[in-house]
């Protein structure tokens, strides 16, 4: 693996873990479909986060969510429709938002962590 790929994979996991102790429950993580793949799916009483997560050592070429655009969270709206579709019976009754987790520093594990809510 390079170490972009251990680096996203450790910040992914930092994020669930996040997650978790924000009282949510992780329903799916690295789900994959044929228009593309999202990171983590959480569920948090009547709401469907459907979270990407953006890891960076530091904000030298700028900060982690600076790297989603308009067409970016498009995208991730678009995936997470595919994901209710694909999935009617966990997402029934829940109301579907993106959000972004940021994690900023050398060591994912005591990295800066920001959650983002509701990106449009």
């Amino acid at each position: 693996m390079t170490h972009n790929t251990t680096l996203g994979a450790a910040g992914e996991e930092r994020a669930a873990r996040h997650l978790a102790l924000a009282g949510y429950e992780v329903l799916d993580r690295n789900w994959r479909c044929a228009e593309g793949e999202l990171d983590i799916v959480a569920a948090r009483g009547r709401v469907l986060a459907i979270v990407e997560v953006k890891t960076r050592t530091s904000t030298r070429y700028g900060h982690p969510l600076e790297a989603l655009d308009d067409e970016k969270v498009r995208r991730l709206w678009r995936l997470g429709h595919a994901w209710v579709r694909a999935h009617p019976e966990r997402a029934r009754g829940l109301v579907m938002r993106v959000d972004a987790i940021a994690i900023t520093g050398r060591e994912p594990e005591s990295a800066r962590i920001e959650h983002l809510e509701g990106l449009r």
